[in-house]
């Protein structure tokens, strides 16, 4: 019943967001705060974990596919497909869903804490929208762009290894990338980011907005904002893979 309870004051919180907008003005600076906070800030972690990503890929793909039987310009292939289709926009929002939900989560429910929350309700401010539409714009409008950084960055990161380690040379792995290259891969790929992008901010913002207590009880938000946020991003995997694929 507890899943029950938490999905229907999950969908009232997101009705509540829309009932008394705000001005565009002041959703539009809080956007772009929240774009900021949320691309740059990830974008390093984000670009070491694609590099090696690709680069672990394509040696273990290479282990497994040594045969005279086997082009090589096949492991490019593979890895590039792999990358597009699930390594970049899941492995990424998993992880963005521990660095980005994690924090949004904390900043939320530091607020409720404070009172804060209840200061601008006070004021007759729409307090979900105020504070939770901003970062759930951002994360779509900011993921995706990630996502397409980290599967460039993944197929640079197999290329890298594939000639360091004298598999195949850089020629023959962007061959194979381009034999298999099919548009809806990388449209499948957007439609996960911009999936999980809504899935990441906007339980996170949940999370944190229905804090009550203290300091633990931050702490214990942002944990569950991340398993949540991670439970459902695999959920979604499995039925957005089933439905296009």
């Amino acid at each position: 019943m507890s899943i029950f309870y938490h999905l229907g004051r999950y969908l009232l919180f997101l009705r509540q967001m829309f009932s008394r907008p705000e001005r565009f003005r002041v959703y539009w600076d809080r956007t772009i705060l929240e774009m900021k906070n949320i691309g740059i800030g990830s974008l390093p972690i984000v670009a070491i974990i694609a590099v090696f990503q690709g680069a672990v890929t394509t040696l273990q793909i290479a282990y497994q596919l040594i045969s005279p039987l086997v082009a090589n310009p096949v492991i490019g292939s593979i890895v590039s497909d792999s990358s597009m289709l699930e390594l970049a926009p899941t492995i990424t929002c998993l992880v963005l869903a521990g660095n980005v939900g994690s924090h949004i989560a904390s900043e939320i429910g530091t607020m409720r804490v404070y009172e804060q929350i209840d200061a601008l309700e006070i004021m007759g401010i729409n307090s979900a929208g105020f504070i939770a539409l901003p970062k759930i714009v951002a994360g779509i409008m900011v993921i995706p762009l990630l996502i397409v950084l980290s599967i460039f960055l993944s197929n640079v990161g197999g290329i890298v290894a594939g000639n360091a380690s004298g598999i195949l040379t850089p020629d023959e792995y962007i061959q194979g990338a381009r034999e298999s290259f099919l548009p809806f891969n990388l449209a499948f790929s957007l439609i996960k980011a911009f999936t999980y992008a809504f899935i990441i901010t906007s339980v996170s913002c949940y999370q944190g907005y229905y804090t009550h207590g203290g300091a633990l009880e931050v702490g214990s938000s942002s944990t569950k904002a991340v398993v949540a946020s991670a439970v459902i991003i695999l959920f979604s995997d499995y039925l957005l893979t089933q439905l296009l694929l």
